[in-house]
């Protein structure tokens, strides 16, 4: 079982702020958490996975039209799995940044640009965007969570739709589909 990611992150992580400007990231503080479930006939003997990466890079226009981009250098990916050794955690890695899953030597960058922010309620946002994973683009919705000064939030994408065959052995693989959560702060 390896991962993806994100996927996109890679969602893909989301900003929209409450003053009319445009805002970085704070980079120090904001993360992307990949969880990567388990199937198949044998899946009791297989790990789920977690990954976390820093953001990157990315900014907010917080304007009447709010838009955020938020990068993530897939190299950067690391499998945190507490319950494996370090070896299998070795291993994982090894899978999930190699060619057959992320390719992340040939695809640096996952990359989320939103194109629609719409209100879902007090500090609450429905965002969508385009996502680029491994060198595909997909459209991906995300719901976005505004408490003191941060954002929160989570999606699931599919590996399959970034070309991504889940990795696995006969009888237990990675979920196709995987989540993710985001924790994003902007600068002051």
């Amino acid at each position: 079982m390896r991962q993806i990611l994100i996927v996109a992150v890679t969602s893909l992580v989301c900003v929209l702020g409450v003053s009319a400007q445009q805002r970085y990231v704070d980079t120090q503080k904001s993360t992307l958490m990949i969880h990567i479930g388990k199937t198949g006939v044998f899946s009791g003997l297989g790990h789920e996975h977690e990954v976390r990466a820093p953001i990157h890079s990315g900014a907010a226009d917080t304007g009447s039209h709010p838009t955020v981009e938020i990068h993530v250098d897939a190299r950067e990916l690391r499998v945190i799995d507490k319950d494996a050794s370090e070896k299998d955690r070795a291993e994982v890695q090894k899978t999930m940044l190699g060619p057959e899953v992320l390719d992340s030597e040939s695809h640096h960058e996952i990359v989320f640009k939103s194109t629609d922010a719409e209100s879902a309620g007090q500090g609450q946002w429905t965002l969508r965007g385009n996502l680029t994973l491994r060198g595909q683009t997909r459209r991906v919705t995300i719901q976005v969570t505004l408490k003191d000064s941060r954002y929160t939030g989570e999606t699931t994408v599919k590996q399959t739709d970034f070309g991504i065959k889940p990795p696995g052995k006969a009888g237990v693989r990675a979920k196709d589909e995987v989540r993710i959560e985001f924790d994003v702060w902007l600068a002051s």
